[in-house]
């Protein structure tokens, strides 16, 4: 059966209202050059089996993490997600609309996000988190605006290994605001924390550093906040993968006064770019400047434990001006399944991870540092890091894929037009690279690198 549910009668009366004669006045600003003269060159129609087999072997052609060697990060890193996750987040108990708007009647959900939120905070090492944002990047824009609430002033100072993204969405967001951004040069073999900290001044709101670094490196947060605090400014530390906070130490115990993460390798699988979840945390000072919602535990009138909504701060529900963001809600379905990851890990079971991803990454990288024309320019990093080759990062992971292999990102691709990132490429291990899959990349470089 069509729906139809609007009549000649109801069309016409519609636009006599909108007073144009038929529905083709209402294109009438379209270039003439701009309309199709002809049907648009699809297939015919096909019922839903054969719809499913065309989709099926188009998506054939694709080099899947699944089924091929996978070592590309870059923000967004294949783990092994327990088959419970999957399972757990079908349960009524967490079944609800996309924005509860009376979200005490979501008892379940939000006792999770209240579990979600311990578990970041104690991940991150700071005193209070709230119930996700969108993904690191939006996190990272969202930090620094709520650094320059804080502080009152609005310049932002960001590391040159900041994720460019990340970079970009900060610069979006703050083109609208009048918020000064600099940022760094970025380079491959890690931050200058010293011509960082040069750039600090009174001005400063916020310095923004990424630890492991889009590069792989990983840095001493310690000195550099205490130079943020001696001007006055905040220190936003950004982590891309979360899983490394199983094995180095929490940002907020290295002076981080916002930290912000991308959440995906727990719980969530790489899904095309998303949807991902994103971490934010803080000290309890600042808790009433932070964006999103913040869960909390209370008693109802018989003395039972129950869940509420404690904190949102945003214009739906209280005055624009007093908002602290456009964030309306958080990403509850990707929080739920990062909660039920890391509680099926636990703390020990997190660190054995960690470990595994940073042992992987070592065996890579010293079997990768053997082959001529390629070198590994990292000192220090968790489960990923750079290599600079004899040519074209693009075209050796062009050269990867075409035998099977899905090799790492060419900087290229995230520094375009910068001749210094020509002939690199990062490239990632977890604990999902078996020892076969070292062997096949390693073989496959040593031909094509």
């Amino acid at each position: 059966m069509r729906y139809l549910p609007l009549t000649d009668a109801n069309r016409a009366e519609m636009l006599s209202a909108v007073g144009v004669k038929d529905i083709n006045a209402l294109f009438a600003d379209v270039p003439e050059s701009a309309l199709l003269k002809t049907l648009v060159d699809l297939p015919a129609h096909m019922g839903e089996m054969e719809v499913e087999q065309a989709f099926g072997a188009m998506a054939a052609k694709n080099l899947s993490p699944s089924t091929s060697p996978c070592f590309i990060g870059g923000g967004a890193y294949r783990h092994h997600i327990p088959a419970t996750v999957d399972y757990m987040i079908q349960r009524g108990e967490f079944l609800t609309a996309y924005t509860p708007y009376q979200p005490e009647v979501s008892q379940g959900m939000l006792q999770v996000l209240f579990e979600f939120q311990t578990q970041v905070a104690m991940l991150t090492g700071m005193e209070v988190a709230n119930a996700s944002m969108y993904d690191g990047a939006t996190g990272t824009a969202e930090a620094v605006m709520m650094a320059g609430r804080i502080t009152r002033r609005n310049r932002a100072v960001l590391a040159g290994g900041l994720h460019p993204h990340y970079a970009e969405v900060t610069q979006t967001h703050a083109k609208f605001l009048d918020f000064d951004v600099v940022q760094a040069t970025p380079n491959a073999r890690g931050d200058n924390l010293d011509d960082l900290i040069s750039q600090i001044d009174d001005t400063t709101s916020c310095v923004v550093v990424q630890t492991p670094d889009v590069f792989g490196n990983l840095h001493d947060l310690n000195k550099i906040a205490a130079a943020a605090h001696e001007k006055g400014a905040l220190l936003v530390a950004v982590n891309t993968e979360v899983m490394s906070l199983g094995l180095i130490e929490a940002p907020g115990n290295q002076g981080a006064d916002i930290v912000v993460c991308e959440g995906q390798s727990l719980g969530n699988p790489l899904g095309f770019g998303g949807p991902y979840v994103g971490l934010f945390a803080t000290h309890s000072k600042y808790v009433r400047q932070m964006p999103g919602r913040v869960c909390g535990e209370t008693e109802d009138v018989e003395g039972r434990r129950g869940w509420v909504l404690t904190l949102s701060t945003r214009e739906q529900h209280i005055r624009r001006e007093k908002a602290t963001s456009n964030i309306c809600t958080n990403s509850g379905l990707c929080a739920l399944a990062f909660s039920i990851h890391a509680s099926l890990l636990g703390e020990e079971g997190l660190k054995r991870v960690a470990r595994t991803n940073h042992a992987t990454a070592c065996a890579l990288a010293d079997r990768l540092g053997t082959i001529d024309g390629v070198e590994v320019l990292n000192e220090t990093f968790f489960n990923e890091f750079t290599v600079k080759l004899s040519k074209s990062g693009a075209d050796v992971v062009e050269a990867l894929a075409a035998k099977g292999i899905l090799g790492g990102i060419p900087l290229s691709r995230l520094f375009p037009g910068s001749a210094d990132f020509e002939n690199l490429m990062i490239i990632a291990a977890t604990e999902t690279n078996s020892g076969d899959d070292i062997d096949a990349l390693c073989a496959a470089m040593a031909e094509v690198a």
